[in-house]
């Protein structure tokens, strides 16, 4: 797989911005968070247009492939052409002829807004897609999961500058951050780690970290990556929940220093040596 690379490193601009505080005015420079449009294009044919930050496109192409079963596995995408032009870059994919195939027979056109992964679908029944069961052993020491919190925000260098992005790590069972990107947009972040992973297949990985709430379509998005784990910081969705626990995902949300709140499949996840499927799951202390 080949892809043309070009100039699109910068994830942040400067803006000149005046700021009220303590009922004094001041004029100031802030660094603000990049959003451009990003159009994915298959085989010629324009297929979404999404609202990202500029970078990582070439693993944004492949994770969005595999988490919208474009393609099945990352062979399937014979190039990748990034063109910036004025109203935002186009992201050429060529794929095989049977993934085209297919994705001519399920086409849907969407306009992604910042934080939106539904908009332009025609019907109900298509926001929902076939479950995937996921089937795997990974367990997680919920001690683990503290060091992961505590390190997360050297891995939030964009969050830390503009407080405008979201965040997905990739984590090891022993709470070490793999890989982390960040976006304006929550599923981008993680199509984008979705895609990061499935190249490098690092045989580590053991669970999903997000910043922002677990809805259904993060869920699904982990399922098509065979993720069994998802911890995210604020909380869960009712459908969310629906599908984690048809897709047979450990879903935890609330994930502070001190807490956690824990879904659906707890007995991937032990504390002290024991596992949690037999005990008050909700609000656990992560000594």
């Amino acid at each position: 797989m080949t892809e043309l690379v070009c100039g699109l490193n910068n994830i942040t601009e400067q803006a000149e911005v005046t700021c009220f505080r303590n009922d004094r005015e001041q004029a100031l420079i802030e660094t603000i968070a990049k959003e451009v449009r990003v159009a994915l294009i298959y085989n010629g044919i324009s297929h979404v247009v999404m609202m990202a930050c500029p970078t990582a496109l070439r693993e944004f192409a492949i994770g969005f492939s595999l988490s919208e079963s474009i393609i099945g596995e990352v062979k399937d995408i014979r190039s990748i052409e990034v063109e910036p032009i004025t109203a935002g870059v186009l992201v050429h994919i060529t794929i095989s002829p049977r993934s085209f195939a297919h994705l001519k027979s399920h086409r849907r056109s969407l306009a992604g807004r910042t934080g939106c992964g539904l908009c332009g679908v025609e019907q109900i029944e298509q926001t929902l897609k076939p479950t995937i069961r996921v089937e795997n052993s990974n367990k997680f020491n919920l001690n683990s999961l503290k060091k992961a919190l505590a390190y997360l925000h050297k891995h939030q260098t964009t969050f830390n500058l503009t407080g405008a992005t979201h965040a997905a790590a990739m984590l090891s069972a022993e709470g070490d951050i793999i890989s982390c990107f960040e976006d304006v947009g929550r599923h981008v972040a993680l199509d984008k780690l979705i895609g990061h992973t499935a190249i490098n297949n690092d045989s580590r990985q053991a669970a999903l970290l997000l910043t922002s709430r677990a809805s259904f379509e993060m869920v699904q998005k982990a399922a098509t990556a065979n993720i069994s784990i998802v911890f995210a910081i604020s909380s869960a969705t009712s459908l969310a929940i629906e599908i984690a626990h048809k897709s047979n995902i450990t879903l935890v949300g609330f994930c502070r220093e001190n807490r956690v709140t824990i879904y659906t499949h707890p007995q991937r996840l032990y504390l002290c040596n024991k596992t949690l499927s037999n005990v008050n799951r909700n609000n656990l202390a992560v000594m």
